[in-house]
């Protein structure tokens, strides 16, 4: 079997961004961390681990990654991202329920 190269084990890495959006601050959501391989993983653990809910989407995830450090999101993604908050808001209306 041929070996995957440098290229496509890069492309395979895992990826997580994570966003804060503030209605009373924020005009849009901002990146506040994000990182591939090892750093998402721990993203992604820390999310668990504050029960903080998270939504799987590769494409918007590429999309996120590419910005800088608390800037925030291009308007382009803002229905999608609209729509993952509507998850975590639905999400945490069940929980304090």
């Amino acid at each position: 079997m041929p070996e995957k190269s440098k290229t496509d084990k890069r492309e395979a890495r895992k990826k997580a961004v994570a966003l804060r959006y503030d209605q009373a601050k924020d005009t849009a959501p901002k990146v506040v961390a994000k990182g591939a391989g090892l750093l998402a993983e721990r993203l992604i653990a820390l999310a668990q681990e504050h029960h903080i809910p998270i939504h799987e989407n590769s494409d918007l995830t590429e999309v996120l990654s590419r910005l800088d450090l608390n800037a925030e999101i291009p308007p382009a993604t803002y229905v999608l991202v609209a729509e993952i908050l509507a998850f975590v808001y639905r999400t945490n209306q069940r929980f304090t329920r």
